[in-house]
């Protein structure tokens, strides 16, 4: 299986929780699918169909800090200019807030799209992963074939919310994973399964109804206790994931 492999390093992101808008802006530890599919928009220059696309990355961060940051709210003093409805002068409520930083993160993407080569090599946009200060470089883009194996280790990295019940690790969270432009940005949320510590496959639980492997392996990566990396692909539009529709 051929894929693109590119591996992107920051200062600093933050992958802030949609429902929280005052005061505290905690951050995922890994990238929500939706800002994985922005990222690769940016990198192409335009909206791509999501069908038929799979993704898998590990994710990596030094440490994670908080900050302080504000916003400014406009909003009109009483009055108007004469004869009009426009405020007289606009006057701004400074709201600070905390928010959850990734210190020195590292994304290692895999896109089954090896012909989007030249693009990443070439970004239309400025390489952002998170907010759009959280500037990025990428320090490698290739095309890598991957290997079926009957063993694997998987380490972080997003995976269906399915895996949970075979790894029995790792913490389960409602992700954001695309936003549909052709209705408005509407949301579609799915559940995932977050793996930081390392896990192989050897320990995970079988089920007669849905045998474990083979797995996708990078046989580029670091071999542990004789296996390599493993990749859980997901997709933006297919059935790897329980989907919500939230407003």
């Amino acid at each position: 299986m051929r894929v693109l492999k590119v591996v992107a390093e920051g200062l600093t992101t933050s992958f802030r929780y949609p429902h929280f808008m005052q005061q505290i802006h905690p951050s995922f530890q890994m990238p929500p699918p939706a800002t994985i599919y922005g990222h690769i928009c940016s990198a192409l220059g335009e909206w791509f169909d999501p069908t038929g696309v799979q993704f898998a990355y590990h994710f990596t961060y030094e440490g994670r800090v908080k900050d302080v940051e504000h916003i400014i709210v406009l909003s009109p003093k009483s009055g108007y200019l004469p004869g009009t409805r426009i405020p007289k002068v606009l006057q701004g409520n400074v709201n600070p807030f905390e928010r959850e930083l990734l210190f020195q993160p590292r994304l290692t993407l895999y896109i089954n799209r090896p012909e989007w080569e030249l693009a990443f090599r070439s970004p239309r946009y400025a390489v952002v992963l998170g907010r759009s200060q959280d500037l990025f470089t990428y320090t490698h883009v290739g095309v890598v074939e991957l290997e079926q194996a009957d063993r694997a280790y998987f380490e972080h990295t997003l995976a269906p919310h399915e895996m949970a019940l075979r790894t029995m690790r790792g913490v389960t969270v409602l992700m954001p994973r695309y936003l549909d432009y052709a209705r408005n940005r509407a949301p579609i949320f799915s559940r995932y399964v977050v793996i930081h510590e390392r896990v192989l496959s050897d320990e995970f639980y079988e089920f007669s109804d849905r045998p474990n492997g083979p797995y996708w392996v990078d046989p580029t990566t670091p071999e542990v206790k004789g296996v390599h990396l493993g990749l859980a692909f997901l997709s933006f539009t297919g059935d790897d994931g329980d989907r919500f529709k939230l407003a």
